[in-house]
């Protein structure tokens, strides 16, 4: 998507070899008609796959979810929470995920009542890298009776095999920007 490679190109910064900073424009401070243009991008691939309702995990990927669930027609948008509370339910599905952002491991949980049976799952995220926020919330969806339709992503960071091992798996993945590499904080995408 041309509008947010220039955006990478203009605000993102690389740190080290793997680390990919755009909290200037979808993140933290958060460049709406951007993201809403993302979302339509992402509703317009993922249409035909008719999706019930939208999940992701709290909580970069949360503005993004919203603006594709609305651009389908304001579905219903999910999102995992990466930790117990005491106004949660005690029936919740659950997977381990490896965060890369904060290295660490969490425990993601979803309601059951949130995604019922039969549900056409649409997952995004803001960022996917190995793929373990996706295949966290594709265990709770499948554990819960429901199927995965597809899963969209802004940014993915080809250079790790989160992309590779879904594309082979046959998942209808759709990313809207791909890094190729990090080279001395200059990123640099694939369509260079």
């Amino acid at each position: 998507m041309k509008a947010l490679n220039d955006a990478i190109r203009t605000f993102g910064r690389g740190t080290g070899q793997n680390v990919v900073k755009v909290d200037m424009f979808l993140n933290h401070r958060i460049d709406t008609g951007l993201l809403f243009a993302m979302g339509r991008e992402l509703a317009d691939h993922f249409e035909k796959q008719r999706p019930t309702l939208v999940l992701t995990v709290e909580a970069s990927g949360i503005a993004l979810a919203v603006a594709a669930a609305h651009a389908l027609g304001d579905l219903p948008v999910v999102f995992a929470k990466k930790s117990a509370a005491s106004n949660q339910s005690g029936d919740m599905a659950t997977a381990p995920v490896h965060s890369f952002t904060h290295q660490q491991d969490v425990q993601i949980r979803v309601d059951r009542r949130y995604i019922p049976i039969g549900s056409r799952v649409l997952i995004i995220d803001d960022f996917l890298a190995e793929g373990s926020a996706v295949g966290g919330l594709t265990r709770i969806v499948e554990s819960l009776g429901a199927k995965v339709c597809g899963v969209g992503i802004g940014i993915e960071k080809g250079f790790q095999s989160g992309g590779q091992k879904l594309r082979e798996s046959g998942v209808d993945l759709m990313s809207l920007a791909v890094i190729r590499s990090i080279h001395d904080g200059v990123i640099e995408l694939e369509d260079d």
